[in-house]
């Protein structure tokens, strides 16, 4: 019974987590072009990890927001493909260059695919 109990404790503290993470990654995006989208789209993903960490959510909304992460991840797999072939991997980190597009892509995927594997560990918890 006292694993239990520490089990749910530690998972509160990861939603919690997960909560911070995602709402910084989404006031981040606001100075963005298109910061309003990427605010939305991290901003639903913190929202849903406070939420279950008070109540459980419906499973269908949790493969709903996957799939739409997969699908709009699916778009920007090109650019990624681009920067993986590029020999200085380090531009990633540096300012966008208009002329080297791929590097925003490639963030863009990787930021999706980060909020896609969250929302899969809620999934995997919610069959709990």
């Amino acid at each position: 019974m006292g694993n239990q109990k520490k089990s749910v404790a530690t998972g509160k503290i990861l939603n919690l987590l997960l909560f911070i993470l995602f709402a910084a990654f989404a006031v981040l995006q606001l100075n963005d072009k298109d910061g309003i989208l990427w605010f939305s789209i991290y901003g639903v993903v913190a929202l849903v990890h406070l939420y279950v960490g008070f109540k459980s959510i419906n499973r269908n909304i949790l493969l709903l927001m996957m799939i739409g992460l997969a699908i709009y991840s699916a778009v920007h797999i090109p650019h990624f493909v681009d920067w993986i072939q590029v020999q200085n991997k380090s531009e990633l980190f540096g300012e966008m260059v208009y002329e080297k597009p791929y590097l925003e892509g490639t963030r863009e995927f990787l930021g999706l695919v980060i909020a896609l594997v969250s929302l899969i560990y809620q999934w995997r918890q919610s069959k709990k």
